[in-house]
């Protein structure tokens, strides 16, 4: 049973301290080697800007982003137990500058995207569902691309989807096109821009 292992944040000013998980039943964690490979590519562009982890799980994404130096880390998670771990990462890393949204994402993404609107921010939209190998998911790619042809460009500064490496996502979704995919064994990262 693993509950809680521990994950760790790699670089920045929170190098070194440690996240707890939440149960693999409901998140799934991401390779650090494609972690690595996400900060090697935004690099210093997160500077000062917003991230959202839109599929939060134990939120160890955005808040590697916030230590490397994002202003903002906004996470949606609907399962209650990752929730309770995630807003404790949150709480015990940088309580200042997240906010934790319990709710389905699918039903959350769009009033947050609003929300950004409003404000007249912009921000990195990082999509990491669960695999449509679960029970369940078989059309989570489907909602997945629904959620981003529908997202108004102004709220954009670059959109990256950690997905399934069986599944090939299109060159464009709305007003988005494919700038780079790298494949980490079972898992890719797909980047777009308007």
């Amino acid at each position: 049973m693993q509950e809680n292992f521990n994950l760790t944040i790699t670089a920045g000013k929170y190098r070194g301290k440690k996240l707890q998980s939440a149960s693999l039943k409901s998140t799934r964690s991401t390779k650090s080697i494609l972690k690595g490979s996400l900060f090697d590519t935004l690099q210093f562009e997160i500077l000062d800007a917003n991230f959202v982890e839109v599929f939060g799980g134990s939120g160890s994404i955005g808040l590697e982003a916030l230590s490397r130096g994002a202003k903002f880390a906004y996470f949606i998670e609907k399962d209650a137990k990752a929730f309770k771990v995630l807003t404790k990462n949150c709480d015990s890393i940088d309580k200042e500058n997240t906010e934790t949204i319990l709710g389905d994402s699918f039903e959350v993404y769009p009033k947050f995207v609003n929300k950004l609107l409003q404000m007249n921010e912009k921000a990195y939209l990082y999509f990491d569902p669960p695999f449509d190998i679960r029970e369940g998911m078989e059309d989570i790619y489907e909602k997945v691309l629904f959620l981003i042809e529908n997202t108004p460009t102004e709220v954009v500064k670059t959109i990256i989807v950690e997905h399934s490496s069986k599944t090939k996502l299109p060159e464009t979704i709305g007003k988005f096109t494919q700038k780079k995919s790298k494949k980490f064994g079972k898992s890719s990262l797909t980047y777009y821009l308007a």
